[in-house]
């Protein structure tokens, strides 16, 4: 089974990378963009029948850094 983790900063948290590239953008003459936050995706192999709880406490352990970062889990299409 494949599982993406998408992993963001949290609202509030700094995020330099996102500003870096909000600068860049406005060195190229792209206009309009307000703000940039940047985040990863995580792919999992899972096996079948792996729940969503395992799943969620692999994140809030490992893929997550939960003080400061937010993630969603989404499997087989759907999202939780």
């Amino acid at each position: 089974m494949q599982v993406r983790v998408l992993v963001r900063l949290k609202p509030g948290v700094l995020d330099p990378q996102g500003r870096a590239v909000h600068h860049a953008l406005e060195g190229l003459g792209f206009t309009g963009v307000e703000d940039v936050r940047i985040g990863r995706l995580i792919e999992l192999d899972v096996a079948d029948g792996t729940d969503h709880d395992t799943i969620k406490a692999m994140c809030e352990k490992l893929l997550a850094n939960t003080v400061i970062e937010s993630f969603t889990i989404e499997t087989a299409g759907a999202q939780g």
